[in-house]
């Protein structure tokens, strides 16, 4: 008997009477004749196994269970696709067609802009800390060395949002600086102290083309014995190198912050005039005392940088409001 001549019948037949099933009724029929286990063409080619010289035996039997599972996987998907749910009556959508893909979603350019920051700042050997942007008027204040009268505690330059009505109640205002965190930082490690710290903070500016209420800054802080001026100006001057390329032309100009002396703000070229990009200096000893440092032992440096800037420079952006518009169009584009 010619055993592979039946066998390929078997499954040409079985194949074919699976394929043109268009019901479950007629699936379960063409189950029953080639798949059935008390009739059907599979017990009559069982049947025939029994006839096979037993040196043959092996190779046909395993030639017999490639195809029963060739045919019972043919039938099960038929069976599955059977059962998906069709084509609604007068409707547009086909649930049974192929899936086209969607696109995917894109980080923010500003959320991109801190990744690589901090990616930079790291190959400097900086490590990233994080602060509250509630925060209590020591940290946002007392501790910078901004005096009571200075103009930068105004309430009408600040977004607070409680004021102290008792002794041991504390006023709570989001932070109008990341330099929150260097005081934080300071408060619970000992120098050397090498970190970086990127977040919103909040001002009630007048929204413009440079500037906006709710914005992005690094701030960078850097204590240890022998920090130097110089060494302020060499991470600047680096890191605004690697993000904005080697040939970027910088400057500091001579400034003042009452948490830094000496201090300077630090301004790129773009076109043919400067563009503010943040602000840095030698920490004021007093910060450091009021941190529990010794400023006789220790200095450092300190610096605040506009994030959103510093995207605008990279990408030729000259509005800083369509960063907070939700513009896809705009978006779509980083």
């Amino acid at each position: 008997m010619d055993y592979e001549q039946s066998f390929t019948q078997y499954e040409q037949d079985a194949l074919v009477a699976i394929g043109v099933a268009t019901s479950a009724e007629m699936l379960e029929q063409a189950r029953i004749e080639f798949l059935g286990k008390k009739q059907g063409r599979l017990k009559d080619l069982q049947s025939v196994l029994g006839t096979v010289p037993v040196d043959q035996k092996p190779i046909v039997g395993k030639r017999f269970n490639e195809i029963k599972e060739r045919v019972t996987a043919a039938w099960e998907q038929k069976q599955l696709t059977l059962k998906a749910p069709k084509k609604a009556a007068g409707s547009e959508l086909d649930v049974t067609l192929p899936g086209a893909a969607l696109a995917l979603g894109k980080l923010h350019p500003l959320t991109q802009t801190i990744e690589e920051f901090k990616d930079i700042m790291a190959r400097l050997g900086f490590e990233s800390e994080e602060g509250p942007e509630v925060e209590d008027e020591w940290h946002n204040f007392v501790a910078l060395n901004i005096p009571e009268d200075h103009p930068a505690r105004n309430p009408l330059d600040n977004f607070y949002l409680s004021v102290a009505s008792t002794v041991n109640q504390e006023a709570r205002l989001l932070r109008s600086q990341t330099s929150t965190v260097q005081i934080r930082t300071m408060e619970r490690r000992k120098p050397p102290v090498r970190i970086v710290s990127v977040g919103r903070v909040y001002r009630p500016d007048q929204i413009d083309a440079t500037h906006h209420m709710m914005f992005h800054q690094m701030e960078g802080l850097m204590v240890g014995p022998d920090v130097t001026m110089a060494s302020l100006k060499t991470v600047l001057q680096l890191f605004a190198a690697a993000y904005l390329g080697e040939s970027v032309p910088v400057r500091f100009r001579p400034s003042f912050f009452p948490f830094t002396e000496p201090s300077v703000e630090f301004d790129v070229r773009r076109g043919n005039s400067w563009l503010e990009l943040g602000g840095a200096g030698m920490v004021d000893p007093n910060v450091l005392s009021a941190c529990g440092y010794d400023p006789e032992a220790v200095s450092g440096f300190a610096f605040g940088l506009g994030i959103a800037r510093f995207c605008m420079m990279r990408h030729g952006i000259d509005d800083i409001r369509h960063f907070y518009e939700n513009e896809l169009r705009f978006l779509q584009q980083f």
